[in-house]
């Protein structure tokens, strides 16, 4: 896989959608003799082409492929409603919002990969269509895809992709996995390649939850030929994760240190506001990750803050309507430093996130590899 995808570092860098992963943080990756993956997630086809431009070097491009979770309307109106308290300190208005649903421009970067072949291109959240695997091999681009189960390995490796991208409910962010209304299993990133490599035949690429050199050379171990990494690269120089991201990190990654040496108090909860406003257990009541739909409606593993603890459990399954429902409000908190209200993506291995040039990152996790 390493000749296929034409790096010397085991250790890539994953697609980060929504802001995360810049033209610079994919060119760091090359620099540092890895790959990196520019999201297509979110973005038109028109975005994407001007990102293109933007990178040196070799890279990827990853795609969302279609798989819509339809909301029920009633339960996307009575989630618009409990939401509306928290758009409230921005002057929003969520409980009257639209139900958005499309495909995230699909076809239209389809035709641009096409149109502009890249040396690698991946694919998340569903199998594209057979078509579209032959027409990007023929372009002389690498097909790679995301699978979270050996059921959705089978399915890729009849499809014909070079290889997958096996993916633990560790990972940060969003779960690639094909049936989004089932949380995925919690199944230890080394076991889940074992597993595939049983079924699959394909090469694996290992991803979820990597926060160290050990746990890169356990997978590496396990059967994978490289492993991919997010949260630890959310921190970096070249991240385009916002400053309440970082900072959030940073203090959840100090929280948990304090908390594996015993000392309890980080553990104490916020005190209930005086003035009325929301009650919530305080940012950093909890030093740990849940996977979540309670921002977009679709699995997501995030830092527990307060918009976690309120409405973890209520969120309906909905994607993309509930992601469209909450971005305003997301992007609010995010420019207010509010990290009570914004999504703080980040895998289990939250708390090995460093600052420094992503290239130096990258190959600290390589050390015993």
């Amino acid at each position: 896989m390493t000749s296929l995808l034409g790096v010397s570092l085991p250790v890539l860098a994953a697609p980060m959608a929504g802001g995360p992963t810049t033209p610079d943080l994919v060119t760091a990756a090359a620099r540092a003799g890895s790959l990196g993956f520019l999201a297509a997630g979110y973005r038109t086809a028109a975005d994407l082409a001007a990102q293109l431009d933007r990178v040196e070097g070799r890279f990827g491009v990853n795609v969302f492929a279609p798989n819509p979770v339809p909301v029920d309307p009633s339960e996307f109106r009575a989630y618009a409603r409990s939401l509306q308290p928290e758009a409230d300190a921005y002057g929003l208005n969520l409980a009257d919002a639209a139900i958005v649903e499309h495909d995230d421009d699909w076809s239209a970067k389809i035709d641009l990969l096409l149109a502009r072949p890249v040396p690698v291109v991946s694919f998340t959240f569903a199998l594209p269509e057979p078509a579209t695997v032959v027409a990007l091999r023929r372009a002389g681009t690498v097909v790679l895809q995301t699978v979270t189960s050996t059921m959705e390995a089978r399915a890729a490796a009849e499809l014909g992709v070079d290889g997958l991208i096996v993916q633990s409910s560790d990972a940060g962010a969003h779960s690639g996995t094909f049936t989004p209304a089932v949380l995925p299993r919690d199944v230890p990133l080394p076991d889940l390649v074992r597993a595939v490599l049983g079924v699959a035949g394909l090469p694996v690429i290992a991803a979820g939850g990597v926060g160290t050199a050990d746990d890169v050379t356990a997978a590496l171990e396990a059967g994978a030929e490289a492993v991919m990494v997010g949260t630890a690269l959310l921190r970096t120089d070249e991240s385009g994760a916002s400053a309440v991201h970082k900072a959030a990190l940073a203090e959840a990654a100090e929280r948990a240190g304090l908390a594996a040496a015993g000392d309890e108090s980080v553990l104490t909860a916020a005190p209930e506001p005086e003035d009325g406003g929301l009650v919530g257990i305080g940012m950093w009541s909890t030093v740990d990750t849940v996977l979540t739909r309670a921002f977009s409606g679709r699995p997501a593993r995030a830092l527990r803050n307060g918009f976690v603890e309120r409405h973890h459990e209520s969120a309906p399954s909905g994607y993309p309507a509930v992601h469209y429902l909450t971005t305003p409000l997301r992007r609010a908190a995010a420019q207010a430093g509010d990290a009570e209200r914004v999504n703080l993506w980040a895998g289990t291995g939250f708390r090995f996130a460093g600052g420094g040039p992503a290239g130096a990152a990258l190959e600290r996790l390589v050390a015993k590899a």
